[in-house]
């Protein structure tokens, strides 16, 4: 077991990473002294973990454990999802000082944590991420929100959580795709400033998709120290935070132009960074061996390197004039000056952009 801190001072929290963490009883007996928690999770992963979360409350409240289980998948990431939930809490008669535990993966994180961030104005929340996209990505950093047809994650809020538990045995029964979509938020965190664990990546990227116990252990403490060392320095994204959005401009024009769902989060996230590299090239910002790198990296881990052939460039530019790091109508992006040095401007060429829309939009 392994526990990280996201530094934020009277609000920072643990990660806590090891097997076996939802029956950890001692990690959340200090959060319930004379509090009551509820659960939100999915109809997928309910079946599988929603009893052993709930014996490991049961002993510490004394009501019973409450859960809710919505719809899967990131289309169902709405006003509708949230509304269920403020039903729920409301008929539960749950107080501000009770607690919300999210139990899923980045749709159930985010929107939970959204309705924590709002209920009563703002209750405590726990993290229990199921997925390794949210293990080292969305349930780190108190980002938390819902999709809009017109823009992902366009009304959200910052509210961070009190704990964070990953029970990596919650991988063992990750479909191999979803475990590869992971991988790209994994990858991200070499690119932007950790060259080292890049060149690690590239050794154990085989390792990782078979699933290798310390192999992933050791990837996912990375990513969320890496994380987790953005956030203290920057936890509203004035500044450096921006960096943990490489590839998510264009990946997000490609989940909102496909539609949610048609393609995991990480899938679109991946095709995004290619998109980004692709752009840091024709700028002269980044040489061909490292775009290959990328390239190899992401094809070996599963997943795509070019955008769906069913979004044009004017779709995109459509879509990504609504992006949360547009400022004064000038559309800002996460590019590449090298593997471990990311940057974010506005000052870029714009036929640049167009060439690398047309180009890969054709591919």
């Amino acid at each position: 077991m392994e526990t990280l801190t996201v530094e934020l001072g009277d609000r920072s929290y643990p990660i806590h990473i090891g097997r076996g963490l939802r029956h950890a009883s001692e990690y959340l007996a200090p959060l319930l002294q004379g509090r009551r928690a509820v659960i939100i999770t999915n109809e997928t992963v309910g079946p599988l973990y929603l009893d052993d979360l709930r014996n490991t409350l049961m002993p510490l409240q004394d009501q019973p454990v409450a859960a809710l289980q919505l719809a899967d998948g990131e289309q169902y990431k709405n006003l509708s999802s949230l509304e269920q939930i403020y039903t729920f809490l409301l008929e539960q008669r749950l107080e501000r000082n009770d607690l919300l535990i999210a139990l899923g993966g980045g749709v159930i994180g985010d929107i939970a944590g959204f309705a924590a961030a709002s209920y009563q104005r703002g209750i405590d929340f726990i993290q229990v991420p199921t997925t390794l996209l949210s293990q080292v990505d969305s349930s780190v950093g108190g980002k938390t929100g819902i999709n809009h047809p017109l823009g992902k994650n366009m009304i959200g809020a910052f509210h961070q959580p009190r704990l964070v538990l990953i029970d990596t045995d919650t991988l063992n029964t990750l479909p191999d795709r979803e475990l590869s979509a992971g991988l790209a938020e994994v990858i991200k965190y070499g690119l932007i400033d950790d060259p080292e664990f890049f060149a690690w990546l590239e050794k154990h990227i085989d390792a990782l998709r078979a699933r290798d116990p310390q192999a992933l252990a050791f990837a996912i403490a990375r990513s969320c120290a890496d994380k987790a060392r953005v956030v203290a320095e920057d936890e509203r994204e004035a500044g450096r935070r921006a960096l943990l959005n490489l590839g998510h401009t264009f990946g997000h024009a490609i989940e909102t132009g496909m539609g949610y769902g048609a393609w995991l989060h990480g899938e679109a996230i991946a095709a995004g960074m290619m998109m980004a590299a692709d752009l840091s090239q024709r700028l002269g910002w980044i040489d061909t061996d490292s775009v290959s790198r990328m390239r190899d990296l992401f094809s070996a881990a599963g997943l795509p390197v070019t955008p769906p052939a069913g979004l044009s460039p004017a779709r995109f530019r459509d879509i990504m004039a609504v992006d949360k790091k547009v400022q004064r109508g000038r559309l800002r992006l996460v590019l590449l000056h090298s593997i471990g040095a990311a940057t974010v401007t506005a000052d870029f060429d714009a036929q640049c952009l167009e060439q690398t829309l047309e180009a890969l939009t054709a591919a």
